[in-house]
């Protein structure tokens, strides 16, 4: 197994080495995503004692799809048994309130260290290897800070030397698709809500930040499209071809819908709801 599939098996959610810490440190609303209103801090309903969920195969069917497609990054085993050294919150309460504190901040460093152990393989950006590994070390560290250091991390700034970085990434891998530096290719924060781009070619197109939500994408092509932070809730992705897109994570899979046709990165898998 090479270093990046070490790094990115620490990069999944582990939830028997996890105190349920998306479950209670995290807030929600009554919507179409989460049937009730939670509070920050606040176990949910469903949280058992042993920190599994009760109805973890039942979630969609419950009015919870909002967890379906939640993923922590393995920031959730992280805080448990590394920053509180395998302290449960509920057996020693006085660690509660850092303790879900410190998870959002280590969930954001995780998700940082996804994209950046992914720009790392990429053929085209080699000659920024160097100044990724730098980063990615230098994110690993702070993922390791104190609860107290973690509490006054300036993650945003840390976000933005990541995402300059990405962006100048993105820009190697999508510069050898033909076409893909043409204006009609640039849509980052693009309002592409239930647009119509079926069979659309968006091969090395710059979809970062756009809101996709219930666009029609059957039979598009997306490789090399640059999909960080896209938004994909209900989006069709029917028999799209997603080889290579930069940047895609299980999350944004998860909330789109596609079928047995939809050709995914190697480093994702097909969701359960998915149809056939």
């Amino acid at each position: 197994m090479s270093g990046h599939e070490d790094t990115r098996d620490a990069l999944r959610g582990d939830c028997a080495n996890c105190f349920g810490l998306c479950c209670v440190a995290l807030p929600f609303s009554a919507s179409a995503d989460f049937a009730v209103d939670k509070p920050a801090g606040t176990p949910c309903t469903n949280l058992r004692e042993d920190s599994r969920c009760g109805i973890h195969t039942r979630l969609r069917d419950r009015g919870f799809s909002g967890c379906t497609v939640y993923d922590c990054f393995g920031a959730g085993q992280k805080v448990s048994q590394v920053t509180f050294g395998g302290r449960d919150w509920r057996r020693d309460p006085g660690t509660a309130r850092r303790m879900f504190a410190a998870f959002p901040v280590v969930r954001h460093l995780h998700e940082l260290l996804w994209y950046l152990t992914e720009a790392l393989t990429l053929p085209s950006a080699r000659d920024l290897r160097g100044e990724t590994r730098r980063l990615l070390d230098e994110t690993e560290r702070l993922t390791l800070l104190s609860p107290d250091e973690l509490a006054v991390l300036d993650v945003p700034a840390h976000r933005r030397t990541v995402g300059d970085l990405l962006l100048r990434t993105s820009a190697l891998a999508r510069a050898e698709v033909p076409g893909a530096n043409g204006r009609k290719k640039d849509r980052r924060g693009a309002d592409l809500m239930g647009a119509r781009l079926k069979g659309a070619d968006l091969r090395g197109a710059t979809l970062r930040g756009a809101y996709l939500i219930a666009a029609d994408l059957t039979g598009a092509d997306l490789r090399r499209a640059d999909l960080l932070g896209a938004d994909l809730r209900d989006a069709r992705l029917a028999g799209a071809d997603l080889t290579g897109a930069l940047f895609l994570t299980q999350p944004q899979i998860d909330a789109a819908r596609g079928d047995a046709r939809t050709v995914l990165p190697g480093t994702l898998t097909r969701p359960a709801h998915w149809e056939c």
